[in-house]
C-alpha cells in the first residue's frame, strides 16, 4: 500500500519516476527517468530525462539540474525553460561524472542555475 503525504507536497521517488517534462511553451519534451539525490544532505541533485527516440528505442538520456525544473499542478507535470536542444548539447555524461566536481560545474554553469551543493 502506497501512502501519500496528506498536503501532498511529499512525494516518494518512484512516483516522481516518468512524470513528463514540458518546456515553456507546455510542449513536452521528456519525462523523468530516475533522480540522483545527494547522500549526505538528502537533496535531489540531478532529474536524469528521458527524451527522444520513440517507445523507448533510441532514448537519450540527460542529467537536469534540479533547479531547473517547477512543479506545474495544472500540467500535472515539470516545467523547465531548458530546450531539448540544449539537453542534446550538455556537456558530455558518463557514470563516471557523478564523481566529477569540475563537470557538476561544467553543467550547472550551462544550464544557468545554481548547484544544489551552494543552496
Amino acid at each position: 500500500m502506497e501512502r501519500v503525504h496528506p498536503n501532498h507536497s511529499i512525494i516518494s521517488s518512484n512516483r516522481v519516476e516518468g512524470t513528463a517534462v514540458y518546456v515553456g511553451n507546455r510542449e513536452q519534451i521528456g519525462s523523468v527517468d530516475h533522480l540522483m539525490i545527494e547522500k549526505v544532505s538528502g537533496k535531489v541533485a540531478y532529474a536524469v530525462i528521458a527524451f527522444g527516440g520513440f517507445l523507448g528505442i533510441g532514448e537519450s538520456h540527460h542529467p537536469l539540474p534540479w533547479a531547473a525544473l517547477k512543479y506545474d499542478t495544472e500540467l500535472d507535470g515539470f516545467i523547465t525553460g531548458i530546450t531539448e536542444d540544449q539537453l542534446r548539447d550538455a556537456p558530455e555524461f558518463s557514470d563516471d561524472s557523478w564523481s566529477d566536481p569540475d563537470w557538476e560545474k561544467r553543467v550547472h554553469t550551462y544550464y544557468g542555475v545554481p548547484a544544489y551543493y551552494g543552496v
